[in-house]
């Protein structure tokens, strides 16, 4: 027996629909190795509802379907999501199944997850989630791998979204977001290939795509996923590359970002993208758009950071090449005060 979270949902129906976990996160306050930590700080994290809060932040109408437990967690996430302007009207609770929890260990080679979902309300996801009349009219469904990798019944809820197309107006973007302490490479290359190669925008790190699929470049990439009408390789501080299957690629240097952590930075960088889409940019803005989204996320320890807004981000996507790439991030008012991070970027 599940009910239906009560906030949100108010006004016309979304433009955007994002499936998947969000879990509680738990990081040492201040940061370091988790095995010395005397305090933790508690923040709500999550790969499609990060890019829900993104979108909703952005000026998207953005609804999250999901499922959280019957506890204090899935009271913070519903919470935390419908604070920002998400819909979370179809976010069911589960009595019997816990709200997931990831703890992060940022050390001076990364940051490393510990997951505490196994068995998880999300992990009941099922296909008929998206049957909901109030989401007919979507433009975009997002979905991502580490759905996929959550249980049989999340794995068909993913698979029947991408080929029977429930939302029939929707177009379908997936993000690879391999997560190889769900499901090791050689278990999850051929599933994700098959759900990318269906959908009908991917984005895919070009590390994860050389760990699942042993190609080395973003036309590799696109070889290999000719389904989909547009492919983006996302090369970390190098930039990103868009694919489109019927005209030339595009490639948008990324920002110089002095990095604090960067999980949460590819979900940021994947709303970006969606909004520019959305809005119809051309794809060098919308690759922009991702980049400077991307930058302010990369600069928090928490998975989430506020986009541009809307005028800043305009002014910056209209600069000339040559100036985006020299861009003073400080100086362009999209971080407030310089910022030292780890790995130079």
């Amino acid at each position: 027996m599940t009910a239906a979270d009560p906030t949100g949902g108010a006004g016309p129906g979304p433009e955007v629909v994002t499936v998947g976990e969000s879990m509680v996160v738990l990081g040492p306050d201040p940061t370091g190795p988790l095995d010395r930590a005397d305090r933790l700080g508690v923040s709500v994290g999550g790969a499609e509802s990060n890019v829900a809060c993104a979108l909703a932040a952005l000026g998207h109408r953005t609804a999250w379907v999901s499922r959280v437990g019957d506890d204090p967690f899935g009271r913070r996430v519903r919470r935390h999501v419908a604070a920002t302007g998400v819909d979370t009207s179809l976010v069911t609770v589960d009595p019997t199944a816990p709200t997931g929890v990831y703890l992060k260990d940022p050390t001076p080679d990364g940051t490393a997850v510990h997951y505490y979902r196994s068995g998880s309300a999300a992990s009941r996801l099922h296909p008929g989630v998206l049957d909901e009349p109030a989401l007919a009219g979507a433009r975009l469904l997002h979905l991502s791998g580490v759905t996929a990798a959550l249980s049989p019944s999340c794995a068909d809820l993913v698979r029947r979204a991408v080929t029977d197309r429930p939302l029939p107006a929707a177009r379908v973007t997936f993000d690879v977001n391999h997560r190889a302490r769900l499901w090791p490479a050689a278990t999850a290359a051929p599933v994700l290939r098959g759900l990318a190669d269906a959908a009908d925008v991917v984005l895919v790190g070009l590390d994860e795509a050389h760990t699942l699929w042993g190609v080395t470049g973003p036309t590799a990439v696109r070889d290999l996923l000719p389904g989909p009408e547009l492919v983006v390789v996302k090369d970390a501080a190098v930039g990103a590359t868009a694919l489109p299957r019927d005209a030339a690629a595009v490639f948008v240097p990324a920002l110089r970002v002095p990095v604090h952590e960067p999980v949460g930075a590819g979900d940021a960088f994947a709303a970006g993208l969606l909004s520019g889409l959305l809005r119809g940019l051309d794809l060098d803005r919308c690759l922009r758009l991702g980049h400077l989204c991307a930058a302010p996320a990369l600069t928090v320890a928490g998975d989430t950071a506020p986009p541009p807004r809307r005028a800043l981000a305009d002014r910056l996507l209209a600069l000339p090449a040559q100036d985006w790439a020299s861009l003073d991030l400080v100086d362009a008012g999209l971080l407030p005060t310089p910022v030292t991070g780890r790995n130079g970027r």
